[in-house]
């Protein structure tokens, strides 16, 4: 039986703060009609859950066609996510990691979480066909490591998902694993899928005109993929929901299946001074002008959110 924590969207805008988190990135751990209040004064709480902890590998099966390049952009992304092979360039993807570090002091956790890039499956075939649905996901993270594993599904932009660009552009969840010495073990997943021709608006923001909402010119993406940048946005935004809340009891606010996570708690939000329409005052790449808030390996530059730090109760950003 496999548990999902999917995002829910509504047609009832409270407010421009509504708006803008509607357009932004879809998250599995969002409920928009939860988010009336300034995120910033919310207190996730934590509700007695395991979190990840130890060595974890995060496989990747990609699902459909991908270039090389995009597969790069994703895979250099979880790479740059340990502490062990840090950019050298500041800030950096790993130090916007180590928020997540904070829940694990507050819940006393002795094991902090290592992160690295494990096994990558490549699915070009669409065996499954190009219309997913949430127990195909599901079926498709079973093919990584099924202990002390993230297995992160990523489908191309031309397969449909559930749901997808209608109310959601990822989920994270857990699923029963392999059985090892009698033990029935879970492994954690995420699916992501790429939205460059489906609905960039609404799940590739700031790189992409929004649907709806204060519209202001798109940014240039880092990688020069709106596509990959985007999933990657999004990818790490589930991937804190994950090791903070990975099986539904870990840190959140609100319903158990569509909570408010580490970084849905903090929508719209990459760089200090963001408001609805405007994703912050964030660093801009000389030669290309594209617009970033983090350094990553082998020279990547990434945009990731902010994170809602419980140290501070304030939403975390590295610029």
């Amino acid at each position: 039986m496999a548990s999902s924590v999917d995002s829910k969207s509504t047609h009832f805008i409270l407010s421009l703060f509504l708006l803008i988190s509607f357009i932004n990135v879809c998250f599995a751990s969002r409920k928009l009609t939860a988010l009336v209040q300034d995120p910033q004064n919310q207190l996730l709480q934590y509700h007695k859950g395991a979190l990840l902890s130890g060595k974890i590998s995060v496989n990747l099966i990609w699902y459909g066609k991908f270039k090389p390049s995009q597969r790069a952009i994703v895979s250099d992304f979880i790479t740059s996510l340990s502490s062990t092979t840090p950019s050298k360039s500041h800030p950096s993807v790993a130090q916007w990691w180590k928020t997540t570090e904070e829940y694990y002091h507050l819940a006393n956790s002795k094991k902090p979480l290592s992160l690295n890039l494990g096994k990558q499956v490549l699915i070009e075939n669409y065996s499954l066909g190009k219309s997913l649905t949430q127990k195909q996901i599901v079926q498709l993270a079973s093919k990584g490591e099924q202990k002390d594993a993230i297995n992160v599904v990523l489908t191309a932009s031309d397969v449909v998902v559930d749901g997808f660009c209608v109310n959601r552009c990822g989920t994270h969840g857990s699923s029963k694993g392999a059985i090892i010495k009698g033990k029935t073990y879970k492994f954690a997943y995420i699916w992501v899928g790429n939205s460059e021709t489906r609905c960039p608006g609404y799940c590739a923001w700031p790189f992409h005109q929004p649907i709806y909402g204060p519209q202001s010119p798109p940014l240039g993406a880092p990688n020069n993929d709106v596509g990959a940048d985007g999933m990657v946005i999004n990818l790490a935004s589930l991937l804190a929901g994950t090791a903070t809340n990975p099986f539904g009891n870990g840190y959140y606010q609100g319903e158990a299946d569509a909570p408010l996570e580490a970084a849905s708690a903090c929508p719209g939000v990459y760089a200090k001074g963001a408001y609805p329409g405007y994703a912050g005052d964030l660093l801009v790449d000389k030669t290309t002008g594209a617009s970033y808030n983090a350094h990553g390996t082998n020279g990547r530059k990434y945009l990731v959110p902010a994170l809602y730090d419980p140290s501070t109760s304030t939403c975390s950003t590295l610029v």
